[in-house]
């Protein structure tokens, strides 16, 4: 390819909902509905847990190349160890999703001048069993995906200005990691990197 390298991960992609049986589902256009709150002990617990964790499982591998999704996918596996109907149910919309998005991936395209950036967020009190937050960041390279993370924040943060504080405390640990990644491969940064936050 002429623009860079694309990484995708299409057949494998088809080849999961081909799985888990819904290449003929009605397709989604994201992979959780925004007004999603899961509990632990919400629903009834089902009969066999297996085909949860496959398909959990599963969507993890997928997020190697597909960071729209790791959001989604790190909130169901919280339910591992006792999955109920309605965390199978969110993890076959992300698979829906998915069903839509197979050919999606991530372009490095040949470039001279690299630009990281980053940008981070936080859902305050988004668990609603123990109220932690979840921080999440994503860096970009030469505009393409280079690392992200979606990760529930160690303590409870009593404000919205301390979950983002966090939030923004470890995005910016993944940034100097980042940039002393890039010196020891003699990748030049051009420009000072910059982190964008909502707030």
């Amino acid at each position: 390819m002429n623009k860079g390298i694309f990484v995708t991960q299409e057949g494998y992609a088809k080849k999961l909902v081909d799985r888990f049986g819904l290449k003929q589902s009605k397709t989604c256009s994201t992979p959780l509905e925004i007004s999603t709150r899961l509990r632990r002990d919400e629903g009834s617990l089902l009969a066999d847990p297996n085909p949860f964790r496959a398909l959990v499982g599963s969507l993890l591998y997928l997020t190697i190349t597909r960071p729209d999704i790791a959001f989604s996918v790190g909130y169901v596996s919280k339910f591992m160890q006792r999955p109920r109907k309605p965390h199978l149910e969110a993890a076959k919309r992300i698979l829906k999703y998915i069903n839509s998005t197979s050919d999606m991936g991530l372009l490095f395209q040949k470039k001279n001048d690299l630009v990281l950036a980053g940008y981070t967020d936080a859902d305050f009190g988004g668990d609603l069993d123990d109220r932690r937050s979840t921080s999440g960041y994503i860096f970009l390279c030469g505009g393409t995906s280079v690392s992200w993370c979606s990760k529930k924040q160690d303590s409870v943060s009593l404000s919205t200005t301390e979950a983002e504080y966090k939030a923004a405390a470890l995005t910016t640990q993944e940034c100097v990691w980042l940039q002393r990644l890039a010196e020891d491969l003699h990748l030049p940064i051009s420009k000072t990197t910059m982190i964008y936050g909502d707030n």
